[in-house]
């Protein structure tokens, strides 16, 4: 019942909607969800067959939300809006985490044993996020809509793309629920290649006329050398994910 408690609260402390615990109670799939599952999971501990897989379909049918009675998920979870949101057998979610629509916690290939992820306290998991394969997420985690993240992350990360790449943001204390503060890694990239296009373009014209002044005999002036832009170079390789040419 404690587990419950905290499933409640959650809800009232992030969600503006949640005017009453009567209405949480009759209108929201995703504590629903939550409920069946954790009286499936008890099920499921003690090795019951069959029964437990029922229920767990039972939850689906009702709630829009497939979660295995395998899965072990903490006290405080948040499953809002909940439709489409697939939780696999193996996997694990920390205290207070925050799930959209859409998500899916997911294995990969048919390996046996732990095949779905594993995330820490108070992670955030935005609309339509795919979090696959036996990783880990650190805790204070957020992770945006839309991304696919396929490898293991650091706590106090942001998480974005597909595949899903890690934006540090140290010392920065952001609201969980901003999604729109999350930083767009692929404007800024783009941004510096069309930069950095402009140099080398700015470039090859200065070129060009140094190769003008030697054809025509006339003394090279200071500045016809070019210089690469590193920083600009270094950000679009560690958005690319090439370490190796980074660290080379």
């Amino acid at each position: 019942m404690s587990t419950v408690a905290a499933d409640l609260r959650i809800i009232k402390e992030r969600d503006p909607a949640a005017r009453s615990t009567l209405e949480i109670l009759l209108c929201y799939p995703g504590f629903h969800a939550l409920v069946l599952h954790r009286f499936s999971h008890r099920l499921w501990r003690c090795r019951i067959p069959l029964l437990p897989r029922l229920l767990s379909q039972l939850g689906r049918s009702l709630t829009g939300v497939e979660i295995h009675p395998g899965a072990r998920i903490g006290s405080g979870v948040f499953i809002d809006h909940g439709m489409g949101v697939v939780i696999g057998e193996t996997a694990e979610i920390g205290n207070r985490c925050l799930l959209y629509q859409g998500v899916t916690l997911g294995g990969t290939g048919k390996v046996h044993g732990k095949r779905h992820p594993t995330l820490g306290e108070n992670v955030v998991v935005g609309a339509g996020a795919n979090v696959l394969g036996a990783i880990t997420v650190g805790s204070n985690t957020r992770i945006g809509a839309g991304s696919v993240l396929l490898r293991d992350v650091q706590p106090d990360s942001t998480v974005v793309g597909i595949p899903g790449r890690v934006v540090h943001q140290s010392g920065v204390r952001i609201d969980p629920l901003a999604h729109s503060a999350l930083p767009d890694a692929e404007a800024r990239v783009i941004r510096n290649l069309m930069e950095r296009i402009d140099v080398l373009e700015n470039d090859l014209s200065q070129l060009q006329h140094c190769l003008r002044d030697v054809a025509a005999g006339r003394p090279l002036l200071e500045g016809c050398g070019a210089k690469a832009q590193n920083l600009k170079d270094r950000e679009i390789l560690e958005f690319l994910g090439d370490r190796s040419s980074i660290n080379g």
